[in-house]
């Protein structure tokens, strides 16, 4: 198999939902990330997420924004908290620019991405 291509069941295995940004905290001597409390529905509840987006978004920008997030990804500690999921974001190659991936039109927080 060719380097960095991925099985269609690797693929089956990650979970995007439609999740809602709820609150915007600054993490302490952390210049870059954000603590986020979003909303993944009944189904997955409230998280918590830090996600590396200070440069590019003010908080105000976020809050109640809708974003894909991978929810069943494994948690993972940043700066003393518990990130339990990533949100997705384009990136451009000088990593000037940050684009976070939402839906095009409204959808229920929860909604399974295919």
């Amino acid at each position: 198999m060719t380097e960095g291509i991925i099985s269609f069941n690797d693929w089956s295995k990650v979970d995007l939902r439609v999740a809602k940004i709820l609150k915007v905290e600054d993490i302490e001597c952390a210049d870059k990330l954000y603590k986020l409390t979003v909303d993944l529905g009944k189904e997955f509840g409230k998280r918590t997420v830090c996600a590396g987006i200070k440069k590019y978004y003010n908080s105000e920008d976020l809050k109640n924004k809708k974003i894909i997030l991978v929810q069943n990804l494994q948690p993972r500690t940043l700066r003393g908290i518990e990130s339990q999921g990533m949100i997705l974001a384009a990136v451009n190659k000088q990593e000037t620019e940050v684009v976070l991936i939402s839906p095009e039109k409204d959808m229920e927080v929860g909604s399974k991405v295919r």
